[in-house]
């Protein structure tokens, strides 16, 4: 038996009824809904219950129940995909949703969100093809015969593999056996679009030779896979894509370049270190080219096909294409996005990612020093903050081993050790717009490379709430 207070105090628990009816829970049904509230009331009074055959005594007048109805309401009303500030150094992160979208492409998604033309030819007034919307602006830029899309780039390796070599081998360099995000891995990938893979050479050396002796009756085509997310330096050998292109077309084979990540532009053009084109590898003699929307090329998540014509019409009536197509608000964004690249005078200062990813230096330093009086004040001298130089990574499997110059705000907290480094990170998650950054070292390093938006970082910084627990 609960001793007798507690015994009171659960007789003392009102009904669910009755606290709908207190005026700080009946006022927030006009903003929250009646059914929202009244489990928000259920789970306050369960949390009482709990409290209770605990042995503990909680209040539960009128306002504090008011209090907590309403910060059940609120958590649950609070959307679970939301805007965040990118402080952790990496440009393009795959966890954060890779590259930022343009204010044209923005646009676009809200403009598609309602009825459109996704497959409804205007001019002819009858069914007409989602790729139409972007494969004139794709074939433009890269050259290509023809292109299609579908939603992300393992999508559309797949989908060449499962068109073209069906039941049938395909040739790699085991240098070339790469694994992207959440271990899916170029192999595997194979084996489930019912392709056989065949791997030649070494992990470090692989020569035109080793491809012409895997060449036979079941080879379906040969595949080049850009190590966008890795390199292999030192006593290495890789085959060119010309000379590839040539054996495979000598023993009338198609030949495949994957890029991975892919730009649209020399990057170099910007002060970039170089990474292959669609356009290289056309000029190369590969027939498609398979790459990603959503990296380097600054636009939503994607997988883009480029080349032949009468292999990308035969991809197209593969019916797994339909299982892998492109959303209308994706598409929408995408062309926008295609369209800027037609001025590439102005593309480093209208798309997003290659405006971060060619910030200047001293830009981002002078931020720093406008920042760092700021959050010392807002942190109360809880936090030892230093302003220091440090390297951004790119992101996204894009120029793995190449590193941009930049500064970063270095918080350390005056007590509570290791584990206040991690509350202190959980304090900046934990802000209207939550703030991530890395932690390293023990302190909580805020890369600012890629902070566009000053005015609403710095007004949240009243609600930052940290206090170093043991």
């Amino acid at each position: 038996m609960p001793p007798p207070v507690i015994r009171a105090s659960q007789a003392r628990i009102p009904a669910v009824d009755r606290v709908l009816h207190f005026p700080a829970v009946f006022r927030l049904v006009e903003d929250y809904g009646r059914l929202l509230v009244t489990e928000a009331v259920r789970t306050v009074l369960a949390d009482f219950r709990q409290a209770l055959a605990a042995g503990r005594i909680p209040e539960w007048d009128e306002r504090s129940i008011g209090e907590l109805v309403h910060a059940y309401a609120n958590a649950w009303s609070t959307p679970s995909l939301r805007r965040v500030f990118n402080l952790t150094g990496t440009v393009l992160h795959t966890n954060l949703g890779r590259s930022p979208l343009p204010p044209e492409a923005v646009a676009a998604v809200a403009r598609a969100a309602g009825p459109a033309n996704l497959e409804y030819d205007l001019d002819k007034g009858r069914r007409g093809d989602r790729d139409v919307h972007v494969e004139g602006l794709l074939t433009e830029l890269t050259g290509a015969e023809a292109a299609t899309v579908v939603n992300n780039n393992a999508a559309a390796v797949f989908l060449v593999l499962n068109t073209l070599a069906l039941r049938k081998q395909v040739p790699v360099s085991r240098g070339e056996l790469v694994e992207i995000g959440d271990a899916f891995r170029i192999p595997d990938i194979m084996a489930r679009a019912g392709c056989r893979l065949q791997e030649v050479g070494t992990t470090n050396r692989t020569h035109l030779w080793d491809f012409e002796q895997s060449i036979g009756p079941r080879t379906g085509m040969l595949m080049k896979v850009h190590t966008s997310n890795y390199a292999i330096q030192g006593f290495t050998a890789a085959v060119p894509e010309e000379a590839l292109a040539a054996l495979a077309h000598r023993h009338g084979l198609p030949f495949v370049v994957d890029l991975g990540s892919g730009s649209l532009v020399d990057l170099r053009r910007y002060g970039l270190p170089y990474e292959p084109t669609p356009q290289d590898a056309l000029g190369h003699g590969a027939d498609l080219i398979t790459f990603s929307g959503d990296k380097l090329l600054g636009g939503p998540q994607a997988g883009i096909i480029v080349g032949r014509a009468d292999l990308v019409k035969r991809i197209k009536r593969n019916p797994i294409k339909r299982a892998l197509r492109l959303g209308k608000m994706s598409l929408a964004a995408l062309e926008a996005v295609l369209r800027l690249y037609r001025d590439p005078d102005r593309l480093a200062e209208r798309l997003p990612a290659l405006r971060l990813l060619t910030r200047p230096e001293e830009e981002i330093a002078a931020q720093g020093q406008r920042l760092r009086p700021v959050l010392e004040q807002a942190l109360a001298g809880k936090v030892r903050i230093e302003l220091l130089p440090c390297r951004s990574q790119i992101g996204s499997g894009a120029l793995p081993v190449d590193a941009l110059p930049s500064h970063c705000l270095r918080l350390v907290p005056h007590a509570g050790r290791g584990r206040a480094v991690e509350q202190l990170a959980a304090a900046f998650r934990a802000l209207p717009i939550p703030v991530v950054g890395r932690v390293e070292g023990g302190a909580l390093c805020l890369d600012l490379r890629c902070l566009d938006d000053e005015a609403a970082f710095l007004s949240q910084l009243a609600a930052l709430n940290f206090r170093a627990r043991p």
